[in-house]
């Protein structure tokens, strides 16, 4: 059931949809299965009304997404910086404006922005915001968008809809996993996609990148005296090494998760700018969303992030005090 407050909000997001053009929709860096498919969705819905668009990221797309509608289109700003200043923004999975990143250089003074969401710690940042907690993805938002628009599903919206249903769901295993989620994905099915090939596909296989960088992160896995805790760290010397990129680290902090008892996981990756970037992975017996937040990061209450300053072992040792504090 729609609240009367969430369709005031679609009906508000449509009205800015559709009274603008000359669109930019940006996703937040380092962009993941739920972003990029979002941007599609956002795309897909924009060329049905009519509308010109731009869609970018800072960093660059999964090329396992690269079946998605409007993949090729969306631009990397770390690889091409337009001179332009865009009037009317559409930003998808931001968690905050901070995870924008630089994409908003292309902002114009003014200019109006569509917030569209579902992390617990989005602050409404946009001129006009649509921010559900409760839904699994941002695609399960734009999935009602459309569906207040009065579109039909096509097998490429369905597509990019239920991708990013399977990938923030983890295969439609985590608790956000609704029974709105699976009534969603069964009318997507129905639009003829191949769930089965797209879960192999997005879950299962593995480049040779990726399982040299697993090799290495295991071999680091640490545990806390009582094993509540438990985490492995990538340093800055491993991607060179390896081969991989930055889609290559999804799914790996869930090994340290995954191991019976443990309560948080949490994947250390050093960067070449001397910062260390953190993923946390909950059970439900911490809220790490909380936690990422004290040290300026954000975002769900079993998974978040945030970005450390200083060495990797003093930023292990910080973070790891904090969730022992958390969890006692």
């Amino acid at each position: 059931m729609m609240t009367a407050e969430y369709t005031r909000q679609l009906d508000a997001a449509l009205a800015f949809m559709n009274e603008g053009d000359d669109f930019l929709v940006v996703s937040h860096v380092q962009p993941d299965g739920d972003a990029i498919s979002s941007t599609a969705v956002v795309g897909w819905l924009l060329g049905k009304l009519g509308k010109s668009f731009v869609l970018m990221n800072e960093g660059e797309s999964p090329s396992r997404l690269n079946y998605l509608v409007h993949y090729e289109a969306i631009i990397n700003y770390r690889k091409s910086q337009p001179a332009a200043a865009y009037k009317h923004i559409i930003t998808v999975d931001c968690a905050d404006y901070q995870r924008i990143g630089e994409v908003s250089d292309l902002f114009a003074e003014g200019a109006g922005l569509l917030n569209i969401d579902h992390h617990p710690t989005n602050n409404g940042f946009g001129t006009v915001n649509i921010i559900r907690s409760d839904a699994a993805a941002t695609v399960e938002i734009l999935y009602d968008l459309i569906e207040r628009a009065g579109f039909d599903f096509d097998k490429e919206c369905a597509t990019a809809i239920y991708t990013g249903l399977l990938t923030d769901t983890g295969g439609f295993r985590y608790s956000n996993t609704s029974s709105k989620v699976m009534g969603i994905a069964s009318r997507m099915l129905e639009q003829g996609i191949s769930g089965h090939q797209l879960a192999d596909h997005l879950l299962e296989k593995m480049t040779m990148p990726k399982l040299k960088l697993l090799q290495r992160s295991l071999s680091r896995l640490t545990f806390s005296e009582d094993q509540q805790i438990g985490w492995l760290y990538v340093a800055k010397d491993d991607m060179k090494e390896t081969g991989a990129v930055s889609e290559d680290f999804e799914g790996i902090v869930n090994y340290a998760l995954n191991i019976d008892g443990v309560e948080v996981g949490i994947l250390f990756k050093e960067t070449e700018d001397g910062h260390v970037k953190a993923s946390l992975r909950s059970s439900g017996k911490a809220d790490v969303a909380a936690i990422a937040q004290t040290f300026g990061g954000g975002g769900h209450v079993r998974a978040a992030g945030c970005r450390l300053s200083g060495s990797l072992p003093d930023a292990i040792a910080s973070l790891v005090e904090a969730v022992r504090k958390a969890l006692n």
